[in-house]
C-alpha cells in the first residue's frame, strides 16, 4: 500500500464514521465550521483581561500562525490535491466548498497554530486547548473536505512554528516595546483595568 492509498484508507476509517453515526454527523459540522468564531472571541477574551502574560501570547499565536500560513502555502505549492468529496466516490460530505487545493489544511494550520500557542504558554488548561485542535482536525475529515494528509501536515507545520515563534518572539525587546507604547496608548482611552486574572 503506497501513501496515497494509505492516505485515502485513513480518510475512509474516519469519514465512513458519518455514515455509520449519522447522529454525530450536525456536532462534527458544527465542530468543523463554527469553532472558528469560538477561537476568535477566546483571543479577543485574553487580550482583554490586559495581562502582560496574556498579550505576549496572543502576539506568539498570531506570529505563529502568520509564519504557519506561509509555510503552508510552500508546502501547498509543492504537492496538490483536491478535496476528498472532488476525488473519491461516496464520500460523507456535510459542507460545500469550491474544488481547490486542500494541502494542507488551513482550519488545521489556524487551530493548531493558536492551540500550540496557548499549550506554550498555559500547560494546564492548553491541554483542553490541543484537545479542540485535534478535534477540529479530525471534523475537517469527517464533513469530506480533507484528506488525513491535510490535517497532519498542517498541524506538524504549526507545531513546528509555534515552538520557534516561542523560542524566539517573546525575546525580542522591539515586541516588548511595542506592547509598551500599545498599553500606554490603552490607559490613556481605557484607564480602568478590566482584569489581570488569567484564564
Amino acid at each position: 500500500m503506497d501513501a496515497m492509498e494509505m492516505n485515502i484508507h485513513a480518510f475512509r476509517l474516519i469519514n465512513d464514521l458519518g455514515k455509520q453515526y449519522p447522529a454525530l454527523n450536525p456536532a462534527f459540522y458544527a465542530i468543523a465550521e463554527y469553532t472558528v468564531y469560538a477561537l476568535a472571541v477566546c483571543v479577543l477574551l485574553y487580550w482583554l483581561t490586559r495581562s502582560y502574560h496574556n498579550r505576549v501570547m496572543v502576539v506568539c499565536a498570531a506570529v505563529t500562525f502568520a509564519l504557519a500560513e506561509l509555510l503552508g502555502k510552500i508546502a501547498g505549492s509543492l504537492h496538490a490535491n483536491n478535496q476528498p468529496f472532488a476525488e473519491l466516490a461516496n464520500v460523507n460530505q456535510l459542507v460545500q466548498k469550491a474544488v481547490d487545493n486542500s494541502f494542507p489544511s488551513d482550519h488545521t494550520i489556524l487551530f493548531f497554530s493558536f492551540c500550540m500557542s496557548f499549550w506554550l504558554f498555559k500547560r494546564k488548561a492548553g491541554i483542553l486547548w490541543m484537545l479542540l485542535a485535534v478535534c477540529v482536525g479530525l471534523s475537517r475529515i469527517w464533513v469530506g473536505v480533507h484528506y488525513p494528509a491535510d490535517v497532519i501536515v498542517g498541524a506538524l507545520i504549526s507545531i513546528g512554528s509555534a515552538l520557534t515563534v516561542f523560542m524566539v518572539v517573546p525575546r525580542l525587546s522591539f515586541v516588548h516595546s511595542a506592547l509598551a507604547l500599545y498599553e500606554k496608548a490603552e490607559r490613556a482611552v481605557l484607564p480602568a483595568r478590566l482584569s489581570s486574572k488569567d484564564f
